[in-house]
């Protein structure tokens, strides 16, 4: 059998960012565990803001259609958010937007959320670790009808939470992220 495929969302483009760090350490970790991981940038899939006369008018973005494609190609999907005022920023939020109006033949629209599980991570340099956006961002996609895994890692004080070679160091962050890689990986499985 061949292994297991992870697509890995950083939901940040910020130069240094601590959630495209945690995502990084998140591709490692599935990696470690036999996973075959994807990382990618939403820079590589410019969006517009999501507008309902712009869909009726030009259609989804192709940036979309081959996102929702790239996501549908993978066993499982782990989105790594920043916390923008308590919820989750509008780059995250217009990307699961325009995701979810993607209908390719013989499908609903948004099949892609019901048919992928999706596990969430954040970091933020508070003690809350970007708690409130990963709850906003578990309404949004359960909305999408996706299964979220319960395990999922708000990383506080992320600043400081990397060893030299950029991996998690605090013991309860590594068990967080180890009990999230492995729930994501046994959904996966039971969902193929």
């Amino acid at each position: 059998m061949s292994a297991l495929k992870i697509l890995v969302i950083p939901g940040s483009l910020r130069t240094g960012s601590h959630n495209a760090k945690l995502a990084a350490a998140a591709a490692y970790e599935f990696a470690q565990a036999g996973a075959d991981v994807t990382r990618i940038s939403l820079a590589d899939f410019p969006l517009p803001i999501y507008d309902g006369d712009l869909q009726n008018k030009s259609g989804v973005p192709k940036n979309a259609v081959n996102l929702k494609r790239m996501m549908g190609s993978h066993h499982g999907v782990v989105i790594v958010t920043p916390e923008y005022n308590s919820s989750v920023p509008a780059l995250v939020k217009n990307t699961v937007d325009w995701v979810s109006r993607v209908q390719d033949p013989h499908e609903v629209r948004g099949q892609v959320f019901r048919d992928t599980p999706f596990a969430l991570a954040a970091a933020s340099e508070s003690r809350l670790g970007g708690t409130r956006a990963l709850a906003a961002l578990r309404l949004i996609l359960t909305a999408c009808r996706a299964t979220v895994v319960a395990n999922q890692l708000g990383l506080s004080f992320a600043d400081q939470a990397y060893d030299d070679n950029d991996r998690l160091k605090h013991p309860a962050d590594i068990d967080a992220m180890t009990a999230m890689v492995r729930q994501l990986i046994e959904t996966a499985q039971h969902m193929m």
